[in-house]
């Protein structure tokens, strides 16, 4: 079974920078697309964004282009999200999430506060 362990998330002020990283172990080679969604109290979760296990297709949510970035890192299994110019409303709980042919994985989550 596919595990996800996040890292990265914290307290910010508004304008500021966050970096997080998931970390994914087991056999990843079922594993075809990776993404980070989030979820903020009282909402639903929903995607921020996505990438292909090859890394050649990204797509965001329109709340977050031009300010995050999701890169693929094959020799460490890892996907990192780079959140830049952080909003009071990107505070949520972020979820790394795999997708394989027959099941989806959820990591823990990772809290992210951005102060205004």
């Amino acid at each position: 079974q596919v595990q996800l362990v996040e890292s990265g998330g914290g307290l910010v002020q508004a304008g500021g920078s966050l970096r997080l990283s998931c970390a994914a172990s087991g056999p990843t080679f079922s594993i075809y697309d990776m993404g980070w969604f989030r979820q903020a109290p009282g909402k639903e979760r929903v995607l921020v964004a996505a990438i292909s296990w090859s890394g050649l297709r990204r797509n965001y949510a329109d709340s977050v282009k031009g300010r995050f970035t999701i890169s693929r890192n094959s020799a460490k299994n890892t996907v990192d999200l780079q959140m830049n110019s952080l909003k009071p409303e990107d505070t949520a709980l972020y979820f790394c999430n795999a997708k394989s042919s027959d099941y989806q994985y959820w990591g823990q989550g990772t809290q992210v506060t951005v102060s205004s």
